[in-house]
Formats: structure tokens, C-alpha cells, sequence
């Protein structure tokens, strides 16, 4: 895997104006008892399972992560292939979009299949992240993918005999929705594929 994901001149200071979080209180009174929270509003977002038949590999990616760093030193997190939902498109345009992206396919939008939405960082953001899957393969390659612009990141192929082992693979810092779309596949993929797959 590349190491070049890591980068250079660290510097934290204090946040106070941003174009993708802001942070907000909320007071309120819950049986009588006055009450403060502290959050930050965020966009929504989405994410894909990808999944090569053919190679019988999962394809996600690895990126550098500066809440991770500053928690653990390492940053760098595996994760699916996501995206905020920041513009003037539907969901699965977004999943299409970050699919291209991120990770250099072309898919057409009904090939991609809404699989659940659910609530992340529910203490400090409640964010809804909505999950689909999709199939890939190499007649729809079109680029190495690794994002745009200023994004910078890894793709990386996992076997799906390797699955189980990676989710607990705690060396390897992932996201719960990583880990959720991963079961997911195991349990509504895995026991479908061809006896010569498996």
C-alpha cells in the first residue's frame, strides 16, 4: 500500500468559520431539568459497497483522516466509497459521481441498489448516511480514480475470503459503516455467489 497519503507541515488551530460544519447549541428542558447540548450541523452523506465479481474483490479506499491522527497518530482510515451530499443532485447521483471519483468507474444509476440509511456520530452530529451497493467491472474502468482536486486517496481491493478477518483487523483503523456494509455483503452476497467463488 502507498504511504504517500501521510502529509506534511501539521498545523491545528482553532476553527471559526467553515463551508462544511458549523457548531450550534441546543437548550431544551427534559422532565423538568434545564439543558444544554453542544453539537456541529454537518451534511449528509453517502456511501457504496463495490463489489468485482470477476476478481472477487470488494474496492474501497484509504485516506488520511485528521481527527483519526489526532486521536491515534495514524490517520489514515479504510473506508467505503463516499461522499457528502453538498450539490444540486439526487442520492444515487452523488453515489455515481463518488464512484467515478474515487475509484475510476463508470456505473450506470440502475446498476446501483439503495441498500438502508442510519445516523452517524449521534452524540455530536446525527448525520443520516445512506448505504448502496453496486457491481463493478473492468468494462466500466475508466481512470485510477483517487479523487479530485484537493482529495487525495488510495484504492484498495480486499479478497472477499478476507473479509471477516479485516473487520477485526483493529491495525487497520475503519469506519462503522465500513464495518456494516461488510457484514451486510457477507450475509446478503457472499451465500449467493458460484461454489467455485467460494
Amino acid at each position: 500500500m502507498k504511504e504517500d497519503l501521510f502529509p506534511e507541515n501539521i498545523q491545528i488551530t482553532d476553527c471559526t468559520e467553515s463551508d462544511y460544519i458549523s457548531l450550534r447549541r441546543m437548550s431544551y428542558t427534559q422532565k423538568g431539568i434545564a439543558k444544554n447540548w453542544d453539537f456541529i450541523k454537518v451534511h449528509d452523506s453517502v456511501a457504496v459497497i463495490l463489489a468485482d465479481m470477476a476478481r472477487r474483490e470488494l474496492i474501497l479506499v484509504r485516506q488520511f483522516r485528521p481527527p483519526v491522527f489526532i486521536r491515534e497518530k495514524t490517520g489514515i482510515t479504510f473506508e467505503l466509497c463516499a461522499g457528502i451530499t453538498d450539490k444540486d443532485l439526487t442520492p444515487e447521483e452523488t453515489v455515481r459521481e463518488e464512484i467515478s471519483e474515487e475509484t475510476g468507474y463508470d456505473i450506470p444509476l440502475e446498476k446501483i441498489e439503495r441498500v438502508t440509511s442510519f445516523f452517524t456520530a449521534v452524540s455530536f452530529a446525527g448525520s443520516r448516511q445512506t448505504l448502496y451497493y453496486a457491481e463493478v467491472s473492468d468494462a466500466e474502468k475508466i481512470s485510477e480514480g483517487g479523487g479530485v482536486g484537493t482529495e487525495k486517496l488510495e484504492v484498495i481491493r480486499l479478497p472477499f475470503d478476507d473479509a471477516e478477518s479485516f473487520m477485526m483487523d483493529e491495525s487497520k483503523p475503519k469506519t462503522p459503516g465500513l464495518l456494516f456494509g461488510l457484514i451486510w455483503f457477507i450475509r446478503n452476497k457472499m451465500p449467493n455467489l458460484p461454489e467455485d467463488s467460494l
